[in-house]
């Protein structure tokens, strides 16, 4: 099966530098209850990748003690195969022989002796991104194919789709963006953003997404690795199409709710903006996947800290996407962040952290430049609470209002624990106030242990 509904209680992982009792659930178990980690290749290494490179891959995320904290997933991203078509006896999809001599077969082999798990890419068109074969009407023998393989997770883009393939719309506008900016928590369809002139027309507000082309796509695959032998969790990368926030569950562990990331803070600032509008499915066994971690890569220390803290608040898969063998102490430092990555890989909270507020805009106010700046989500360790400085020049002193924040007594005084530093800042009661950098997030945790205060 795709999706799975326990986690193996036996292969987890104690972050002891918590001290707070608690296992964090390592996915070690293919069920797909909690958001993937991993890496992946295509920010380090685009079309050029080769096996030499997955293995150095694979042998750092061990090395780094990454692999102990859940990073488990090693996949080959687009460009893999034979440019030129497939094999003309069976059907099936070609290895370049020349970047993986052992084919990909070998290189899992290789992925799995080191005691983690190895994912591959393909497009639910007729080709592939980088223009190679894609799976479009050919699921069944590539899903064997991926079994016969050793693949434990694939990802799924949408480029390259025929026009038969097309759906009439992809995307619908709530009334209340009709003639205003402002978006609604959990309105009846996608709640996009303004559809660019080259998308197809916009759907009635009662559409079945279920019943389109984009769907249909999907379900193939998912139901061609139902019937193979092997557990491979599916990673839907369709962008936001035809509402896959909605139905994505229905058929993958994860999906993509947006366009893709770039090495810059504006867009990581932008996404961090979009999906804090399409978090309302995420949840055990299925989650809204924002893209991979630039974390390494053209960001700075503190863009680089919130960039991950609130890819792992939103329970966003984390899979790295930077060469490791360059990747600063410090920046390994942020991906191993204990406080984050419990959170990300809760047991027993499947939710995400939300905004509880906006800060520079109203609530609810889609501005890829000011996303929301207050966040917060409970979880077995106590609230984590996120509060983001979008400001480009300045450092700003942020407030975490107590009152505010859901789920917490006003009344009560809190333990304040700083994610970033593991220091325990004390019991507060009200508010816990703190000098936040540009583009830097403070992230504290907060705990109910404070009666003798």
């Amino acid at each position: 099966m795709v999706l799975g509904s326990r986690c193996n209680t036996r292969s987890s992982v104690v972050i002891s530098t918590l001290k707070l009792g608690s296992n964090v659930c390592n996915p070690n178990n293919d069920t797909g209850k909690l958001p993937g980690m991993g890496w992946n290749s295509w920010n380090a290494y685009n079309c050029n990748v080769t096996e030499d490179d997955i293995l150095t891959a694979a042998k750092s995320i061990v090395d780094l003690g990454l692999k102990d904290l859940g990073y488990n997933t090693v996949t080959i991203d687009d460009c893999w195969s034979m440019k030129d078509g497939r094999d003309n006896a069976t059907g099936r999809l070609r290895p370049n022989m020349t970047k993986f001599p052992d084919g990909i077969s070998g290189v899992a082999d290789k992925v799995h002796a080191m005691g983690l798990k190895f994912g591959i890419y393909s497009t639910a068109g007729n080709m592939t991104c980088g223009g190679y074969p894609a799976s479009l009407e050919h699921e069944e023998i590539d899903a064997e194919t991926f079994a016969d393989w050793g693949v434990d997770f694939l990802k799924y883009d949408n480029c390259n789709v025929p026009k038969e393939w097309e759906d009439v719309c992809q995307y619908c506008l709530p009334d209340e963006l009709q003639s205003d900016v402002k978006f609604q928590p959990n309105g009846t369809c996608n709640k996009n953003t303004y559809p660019q002139p080259e998308f197809p027309p916009l759907c009635p507000q009662s559409f079945d997404y279920t019943t389109s082309k984009t769907f249909e796509r999907a379900k193939r695959m998912r139901d061609a690795i139902d019937s193979t032998n092997r557990t491979i969790l599916l990673n839907l990368c369709f962008w936001g199409y035809a509402d896959v926030q909605s139905w994505g569950s229905q058929v993958a562990t994860s999906w993509r709710s947006s366009d893709d990331i770039q090495q810059n803070w504006p867009r990581v600032a932008a996404l961090l903006n979009f999906n804090a509008f399409h978090l309302s499915n995420t949840d055990f066994n299925g989650h809204s996947d924002a893209d991979m971690l630039e974390v390494g890569n053209n960001l700075t220390i503190a863009e680089a800290r919130s960039h991950f803290a609130f890819w792992a608040a939103m329970k966003s898969p984390l899979f790295i996407g930077t060469d490791l063998t360059k990747l600063s102490s410090s920046n390994v430092s942020i991906l191993k962040n204990p406080y984050l990555v419990a959170f990300n890989q809760d047991p027993e909270y499947g939710k995400p952290a939300t905004p509880y507020k906006w800060g520079f805009n109203p609530d609810w106010t889609f501005d890829q430049y000011h996303p929301a700046e207050y966040w917060a989500g409970p979880s077995s360790n106590g609230t984590l609470v996120l509060i983001l400085n979008p400001r480009n020049d300045t450092t700003v002193m942020k407030t975490a209002d107590f009152s505010e924040i859901p789920g917490l007594d006003s009344k009560s005084p809190y333990g304040v624990t700083d994610v970033w530093t593991g220091e325990d800042r004390g019991c507060h009661k009200g508010s816990y106030t703190a000098d936040v950098g540009v583009h830097d997030t403070m992230a504290i945790l907060l705990q109910n242990r404070c009666d003798n205060y």
